[in-house]
């Protein structure tokens, strides 16, 4: 299901990314008193009352600029703006309504979008009075907030997610189709790969990285399975991101991982895996999707000096806490081991659903706790109770203990690594979380 968009937007130095940084927890964004520092858009998903949205920060808007980096940073804007299920226009209450913030209100009435008006810089009683001066815009009741405090942001997150739409599908499947997206940097062969499963050339193919400007839906069956393939456009790193489609399919794609429940993650096997492959990897455990490398064009290797063994060993060195991720090696262009991937699509997937009975799960408990007991912490002796599976999609665990917060995280390694050997869930990240003693009976 793709999550509604909430970018903001406004001229430089109205404290866009403060606040971007407020809502998200965190201090993603880079800001300064200098206007520009935000260059490209930066993404977060987050949850607010039980609702969850991608919020979208854009760098500062200029609308008469001819400088080419604020041409630049106006095209990531007005791409957002255009992608948004809503905009938070953001002014600035301590000088009030500039003639750059009219004409980009101008520009937000024309082009119709949902719209709330948000008055930063409201650190006291008078600048918000002030805020009133916003209604000159034409947009509505302005809300004053400080984003350097907190004054009113509750409020204003509240009204955000009252004005979202609701999360639909927006196609109907069939239920028990595998939705697999298929995403990778630009030009790693995602659109080759899906047209050798599908035996034809229903999607365009070409050798220009960016052809595929948006996702593409196409459904396939294998060995009884129904599959909705998801082809996006290709994932570059933020930072060179420099024109207005790769601006615009690199949001798409993040929408689009959101609707899966496999993630294909294509590599190139001449260039290895790259630092951009593991942020990609990172982005679909992050979305809490199953997750197969793909390693493509495997045709093009010399195998005297770069074996699969050799390959697969290189990629846990560069992601220790990855190994659970399996590798298949692919030719997109001759077809070799082509339908060996939409197999292990399958394996993942049913792991993912996988459900394991909380007697199975306490008996592996007492075996793991057996064979290596946990650590003391400063003299704390760490005894568990039970552990029981909460969720699926993805695998959820739960275990009760004495003292939760003093477990080490190279025990919590261990527990994951025996549940693996034990019950599988290849291609899945495990949640495990550590909670204090219940009134569940003491394991013995």
């Amino acid at each position: 299901m793709p999550l509604p968009v909430v970018a903001i937007i406004g001229r430089p130095n109205v404290g866009k990314s403060t606040f971007f940084n407020r809502i998200i927890k965190d201090r993603l964004a880079v800001t300064d008193d200098q206007p520009g520092v935000t260059r490209d858009r930066l993404y977060r998903t987050m949850e607010w009352a039980g609702r969850y949205f991608v919020a979208v920060d854009t760098g500062g808007f200029l609308p008469r600029s001819h400088e080419l980096f604020d041409q630049r940073v106006r095209e990531q804007a007005e791409i957002a703006i255009q992608e948004a299920d809503l905009v938070l226009f953001m002014v600035d209450s301590k000088v009030g309504p500039m003639e750059i913030d009219k004409e980009i209100a101008k520009m937000l009435l024309k082009m119709k979008q949902p719209t709330l008006l948000i008055a930063n810089k409201s650190d006291n009683e008078t600048l918000q009075l002030e805020a009133n001066n916003f209604y000159s815009l034409g947009l509505g009741e302005p809300f004053p907030v400080s984003s350097t405090d907190g004054f009113n942001v509750g409020n204003v997150l509240d009204e955000i997610v009252a004005r979202l739409p609701d999360v639909t599908e927006e196609k109907e499947f069939r239920p028990d189709a595998i939705r697999v997206a298929v995403i990778g940097r630009p030009n790693v062969g995602k659109s080759s790969i899906v047209n050798k499963m599908l035996g034809d050339d229903r999607l365009i193919v070409t050798d220009i990285a960016g052809t595929t400007r948006d996702s593409v839906d196409t459904f396939l069956e294998y060995n009884n399975q129904d599959f909705v393939m998801i082809d996006t456009a290709g994932l570059r790193r933020q930072a060179r991101v420099k024109d207005n489609l790769e601006m615009y399919t690199a949001l798409r794609s993040i929408r689009t991982l959101q609707r899966a429940d496999v993630a294909l993650i294509l590599v190139e096997a001449p260039n290895g895996i790259t630092g951009q492959d593991i942020k990609i990897i990172e982005q679909a455990e992050e979305a809490r999707k199953a997750i197969i490398v793909v390693v493509n064009k495997w045709d093009l290797v010399e195998k005297d000096t770069y074996t699969v063994d050799q390959f697969t060993r290189t990629f846990h060195e560069k992601a220790r806490t990855m190994s659970y991720i399996p590798l298949v090696f692919v030719s997109a262009l001759t077809g070799q081991r082509v339908t060996k991937v939409l197999d292990k699509v399958v394996e993942v997937y049913n792991d993912r659903q996988k459900r394991i009975p909380t007697a199975e799960l306490n008996n592996f408990l007492e075996a793991a706790v057996e064979e290596r007991h946990p650590p003391a912490h400063r003299g704390v002796h760490i005894k568990f109770y039970y552990v029981t599976q909460t969720e699926i999609a993805p695998p959820t665990f739960v275990f009760f203990a004495n003292y939760p917060e003093q477990i080490d995280i190279t025990y919590i390694r261990y527990l994951e690594n025996r549940l693996r050997e034990r019950f599988g869930f290849v291609g899945n990240a495990l949640r495990m979380k550590f909670n204090p003693r219940s009134s569940r009976p003491d394991m013995q």
